[in-house]
């Protein structure tokens, strides 16, 4: 099979590193998998196959979990699996209403986190505490796993300093944010590589690791949050646009809201942002007299049953339904994945809802695309954001084929660690 994007000039070491990260990619999908399975999955040769087993298993990111025992003749097969303790990262997530610091390991497990739910304060004081943060969680690895950290991976939004009457914040308060880039001054400040994504691409690359994208290749991301994200996952790989902003349903023209609390705009257009975030729900939800000081306060609101919630959900619906048909028309995908700060059945009751609008409005021809729950709820865009030294360094995208086109710390031309002592 033609690996996309190889051609004749492709550098051998380019394509070895590629098979490398595919091997890792169909072992953390498999859970467990024989190097005959992987031979098969990755469509190499025996001997490919184990050259690369060999190298990956010399540099600790995978390990031997026993043999299969199916009854058939032979020796029984080994069976491999990515090492938990293979690889360490960091997430950074940002968000207008709160910081997450998080330290997880290969497998995505959570071992530490520092959270606040707060305001952001100005871009000094926040890098201030995430520097403090991420020093304290580097303290929970040992001296030999500090070694095999792979870097900090940090997720916001791009242009903190907008659409904050949108959303009810003080403009003086993110006057500074789009001047600040937090990415470079927290790799001056931590001395460790940073990758930095927008919070919808970061939350859709989590789920692509260890939620729905352990199964498909193709979907359309979704993360309702005090705002709304999203991501795109084509060919199992994040597509990010020329700016890393595809996906940003936010910005998507809508028409006004039907609520009584929706805001009056004075040339009758609105912004999915505007209608389909939890912040346009805990606006509807004061209007009718509940006070929301937290996210909480949202979730306890469904789960009372207060008909403001449902009344939110219905409009929510109304914007959400042509926004995804016009997605899903032009990136023919076939899974919507929909995800939340909150939950409590809120994000199952949206889903429903959903389908049915999906289905009722369906194009002549067209069937409306699967929706799921997502895996990860309001750790998404914090565990997506420690994902990403997992994802630049470790999964097998098509800009690694092309010269120059990736950026990663290497050991050995392979992988890669930020090499802590």
């Amino acid at each position: 099979m033609e690996r996309p994007g190889i051609g004749r000039g492709s550098n051998s070491a380019q394509l070895r590193r590629y098979n490398e990260r595919l091997v890792l990619q169909r072992l953390r999908r498999a859970g467990e998998a024989s190097k005959a399975d992987l031979a098969r999955a990755a469509d190499l040769t025996n001997t490919a196959i184990g050259a690369i087993i060999q190298k990956l298993d010399d540099l600790g990111l995978i390990e031997r979990v026993g043999k299969r025992h199916d009854g058939g003749r032979g020796q029984p097969a080994m069976l491999l699996r990515l090492n938990p303790k293979g690889a360490y990262g960091i997430g950074v997530r940002l968000d207008r209403r709160s910081i997450e610091t998080i330290l997880i390991d290969f497998d995505g497990r959570e071992l530490d986190r520092i959270s606040y739910d707060m305001v952001l304060p100005q871009p000094d004081v926040a890098l201030d505490m995430v520097a403090r943060d991420v020093q304290l969680l580097l303290r929970r690895l040992a001296p030999a796993e500090r070694e095999r950290f792979a870097g900090i991976g940090l997720a916001l939004p791009y242009n903190l300093g907008a659409w904050l009457g949108r959303l009810d914040l003080p403009a003086e308060t993110f006057r500074n944010w789009d001047d600040f880039d937090f990415a470079v001054r927290l790799e001056e400040a931590t001395g460790l590589p940073v990758f930095g994504e927008n919070d919808g691409n970061a939350a859709a690359i989590a789920e692509l690791f260890y939620g729905h994208g352990r199964r498909v290749d193709d979907f359309f991301y979704l993360f309702i949050g005090p705002a709304i994200g999203g991501g795109i996952v084509v060919q199992g790989d994040c597509l990010r646009g020329s700016s890393g902003n595809a996906g940003d349903v936010a910005v998507l023209a809508v028409a006004p809201g039907r609520l009584a609390s929706s805001p009056k705009t004075a040339d009758g257009r609105e912004l999915l942002i505007t209608r389909a975030s939890l912040n346009a729900l805990g606006r509807h939800l004061q209007s009718c007299g509940v006070a929301v000081a937290s996210i909480a306060d949202l979730q306890d609101a469904f789960t009372a049953g207060h008909p403001a919630v449902q009344e939110w959900i219905d409009d929510a619906v109304e914007a959400l339904a042509p926004a995804i048909w016009s997605a899903i028309s032009l990136l023919d995908v076939p899974l919507v994945i929909v995800d939340a700060d909150i939950d409590g059945g809120l994000v199952d009751a949206l889903i429903r809802r959903l389908t049915e609008a999906l289905d009722d409005h369906a194009p002549e021809a067209r069937r409306a695309p699967r929706i799921l729950h997502g895996t990860l709820g309001r750790d998404a865009g914090a565990i997506g954001a420690a994902s990403l030294p997992m994802f630049f360094n470790f999964s097998p995208r098509a800009s690694i084929l092309m010269r120059g086109g990736d950026r990663e710390f290497e050991t050995g031309g392979t992988v890669g660690f930020a090499g802590l002592t």
